[in-house]
């Protein structure tokens, strides 16, 4: 048994880094807003919350990236699927994974301040809020900071791992990073800065009851907001490729099953088959194997380099689906001269079939049976 066949398939492996790379952030981010004070009834320290949330998506970009793309954040996946950059289909699955790391996250930080005497978590994990329960900051204007927060952020991410983007190769990290930190420096005063619903979540469902109520409005702006971004990036600027099947407004594929292309014309079996994926796509499913649509029409392109036209089709199917009947020989001609023809012929590439009794060939005189007239 070799080592890559020991080696895990590609879906969990990202499935794994998303895992990992929410719960440092988290666990970071609002460990360090509990440490500096939230935990405690007091507003917690703007530049140290600020730096540990971009520092902790920094380093597990960097850490992880290569593996799930650094996503840690459901916003960030559904804006990436609109740009075209992700399938749909992956994007439930690292929405699950990003809410498990963001929870066990939430779910640490919450046992080890039990062990501070006097600690309440109710309205003290560093939770997102607004209106009474925050800042006073009105329902609409949570909303409206919130959607622009996450479209600034995730119009930086596209930015910064553009493919055309040659500027900032490999340090890609970094610019997010510090964009991430520099809209908790301006959000932390107004909602607490959430742009991410998983790290809302995380911790708010141990904030009590006020906190939970008031998710939606954490859930609902970073999903808008990433939307919005991913649709005008890929509007205004274009794509750096081509869209990744089940990706952007292409609901269809992206799994095995799904359509992928056209038929196209393959030269060393000379027939047109239906392509599988373009290659080892992000959800770690094997491509399909093409399959040949007429393995009865085959030929070489029409012109050099452009593959034939589409082959026309045959004779309608036969019942239940069978397959078309062939084609029945013409019949025989009449013999050329007034000699006596052959016993009725059989089917095309049978042997001539037995006279049947009384049987005579035409232009024979038959002699009346003898007896009394």
């Amino acid at each position: 048994m070799t080592a890559e066949s020991l080696d895990p398939p590609a879906l969990p492996r990202k499935l794994a880094a998303e895992v990992l790379g929410t719960f440092v952030l988290v666990l970071f981010g609002c460990g360090a807003a509990l440490g500096s004070g939230a935990a405690f009834g007091s507003g917690p320290d703007i530049v140290a919350t600020a730096l540990a949330f971009g520092i902790s998506v920094l380093v597990m970009a960097y850490a992880v990236g290569h593996i799930s793309g650094g996503h840690f954040n459901p916003a960030v996946s559904v804006g990436a699927a609109v740009a075209g950059r992700i399938a749909w289909i992956e994007v439930l699955y690292y929405i699950v994974s990003q809410l498990v790391g963001a929870l066990l996250a939430g779910l640490v930080l919450f046992v080890t301040y039990q062990g501070f005497d006097g600690f309440e978590a109710e309205g003290h994990m560093a939770q997102n809020a607004f209106g009474d329960d925050g800042s006073g900051l009105a329902l609409w204007a949570a909303l409206l900071v919130e959607i622009i927060g996450t479209a600034v952020f995730l119009w930086v991410i596209l930015a910064a791992t553009d493919k055309r983007n040659k500027a900032i190769a490999g340090a890609a990290p970094v610019a997010i990073g510090l964009t991430l930190t520099g809209l908790h420096l301006v959000m932390i005063p107004l909602t607490g800065t959430s742009v991410n619903p998983a790290r809302s979540i995380g911790v708010g469902v141990f904030a009590g009851s006020d906190a939970i109520v008031q998710l939606w409005l954490f859930i609902v702006a970073p999903i808008v907001g990433a939307a919005i971004a991913g649709f005008t990036y890929m509007f205004l600027f274009g794509r750096d490729g081509m869209a990744v099947p089940g990706a952007g407004f292409d609901f269809g594929g992206g799994r095995p099953g799904g359509q992928y292309a056209q038929p196209v014309w393959d030269p060393s079996s000379g027939q047109w088959v239906q392509p599988g994926p373009p290659g080892p796509p992000a959800g770690g499913w094997a491509p399909q194997v093409p399959q040949q649509l007429n393995p009865g029409v085959a030929g070489p392109p029409s012109s050099p380099g452009q593959p034939p036209a589409p082959p026309p089709q045959g004779p309608p199917p036969g019942p239940h689906g069978a397959p078309p009947a062939p084609p029945q020989a013409p019949p025989p001609a009449p013999p050329a001269s007034g000699g006596p023809a052959g016993p009725p012929p059989g089917h095309a590439g049978q042997p001539p079939q037995a006279p049947p009794p009384g049987w005579t060939p035409p232009g024979t005189q038959v002699r009346p049976p003898d007896g009394p007239a």
